[in-house]
C-alpha cells in the first residue's frame, strides 16, 4: 500500500487539472454542440505566459496576468473563429476548430522558436515540498483537488443562482427557443469561453508548476485526455466531466504504479471505448430523444 499511495496521491492531483479543462469542453458543447478542438491549446498559452511573466514580474502581477491573457485569447477565438460560423453547418465549425488549434501552435513556434521554455520560476509556496502521510511530495499535489472543488462549486452556483447562469441553462436546453425569449446568445457564448479559458489557465498554472518545461505541443495530451474525460463523464455535464477527469486521472496513475506506464494513456482511451460501447452517453449523460 506504501508503494502505490504517492501514485494515489498524484492521482487525484493529476484528475484535478484534467477537470478543469474538461469543464471548458464540456460548457462549450452544452450549449454550442461544438467540441472546441482548440482548448488544450489555450491551455498551452497559459503555460507560455507563465513562463514568460513569472520571470520578468512580481507573482502576484504575473498570475493575474496569466489569467487575463488567457480569457482574452478565449474571447477572441470565440469571436473570430466561431461566431462568424454560427449559422454554417458543424463540419464548417470543426474545421475552423482545428485551423485555430494548428494556427495558436504554429504561432507559439514563431515565438519560442520550438525549443522548450524551462519553468525556472514555479509558483511559490505550492511548489514547495512537503510530506504527506509519510511521503514527500509537493504542496501543488494538495492544492489542486481542493482549488479544482471550489472552483466547480463557485461555476455551479453561478449556473443555478444567477441570471447569467440561468441563461447558460436556457441555451443548453434549447438555443433557438432561447434567442426568441429575449436572451443575449452572444454575451452568453462569450462568459461560456470565458469561464472555459480561466479554468484552463488556472489548470496550466497548476501543471506546469509541476513541469520542467513547457512546449507548444504540451497542450496537446492534457487537451485530449480531458476531452475523454469529458466524454466519459457525459459530456455536457459539469459533474460528469469532474467525475471523469479523476477516475482518469486515478487510473493511469495507478498503471503507473503497477510499472506498466508505457500503456497508461491506451488504458485511457480503452477505459472510454469499453464505457462508451456500454453507455453512449457516458456516465452523467442524459438519454436525447429526438421528436419527429
Amino acid at each position: 500500500m506504501e508503494s502505490i499511495l504517492p501514485y494515489l496521491i498524484n492521482g487525484v492531483s493529476v484528475g484535478g487539472q484534467f477537470a478543469l479543462i474538461a469543464i471548458g469542453y464540456t460548457l462549450v458543447y452544452g450549449i454550442l454542440r461544438l467540441i472546441n478542438f482548440a482548448h488544450g491549446d489555450v491551455f498551452m498559452v497559459a503555460g507560455l505566459v507563465m513562463v514568460y511573466t513569472t520571470t520578468a514580474m512580481p507573482f502576484y502581477i504575473a498570475l493575474p496576468l496569466v489569467c487575463i491573457a488567457t480569457v482574452a485569447l478565449g474571447f477572441v477565438i470565440e469571436r473570430v473563429a466561431y461566431r462568424p460560423l454560427r449559422t454554417a453547418p458543424r463540419m464548417s465549425l470543426m474545421i475552423s476548430a482545428i485551423g485555430v488549434s494548428y494556427l495558436i501552435q504554429n504561432l507559439a513556434f514563431y515565438i519560442t522558436g520550438g525549443v522548450a521554455q524551462p519553468v525556472v520560476n514555479p509558483i511559490p509556496w505550492i511548489s514547495d515540498n512537503i510530506t504527506l502521510f509519510g511521503q514527500s511530495t509537493k504542496r501543488v499535489t494538495l492544492v489542486t483537488p481542493l482549488l479544482t472543488i471550489l472552483l466547480v462549486a463557485a461555476l455551479v452556483y453561478l449556473i443555478n443562482h444567477t441570471k447569467m447562469g440561468m441563461a447558460m441553462r436556457a441555451a443548453a436546453r434549447d438555443f433557438e427557443t432561447a434567442q426568441l425569449m429575449g436572451i443575449k446568445i452572444n454575451s452568453v457564448i462569450s462568459m461560456t469561453f470565458v469561464i472555459g479559458s480561466f479554468l484552463a489557465a488556472v489548470g496550466a498554472m497548476l501543471f506546469f508548476t509541476n513541469s520542467p518545461s513547457v512546449t507548444i505541443t504540451s497542450g496537446s495530451m492534457p487537451g485530449l485526455k480531458a476531452f475523454v474525460a469529458a466524454v466519459f463523464g457525459g459530456i455536457g455535464s459539469i459533474p460528469g466531466a469532474v467525475v471523469g477527469a479523476f477516475i482518469i486521472g486515478l487510473c493511469e496513475e495507478l498503471i503507473k504504479g503497477l510499472g506498466y506506464t508505457t500503456f497508461s494513456d491506451a488504458f485511457t482511451f480503452a477505459l472510454l471505448i469499453a464505457v462508451l460501447c456500454v453507455k453512449p452517453t457516458g456516465l452523467f449523460g442524459e438519454k436525447v430523444t429526438d421528436k419527429v
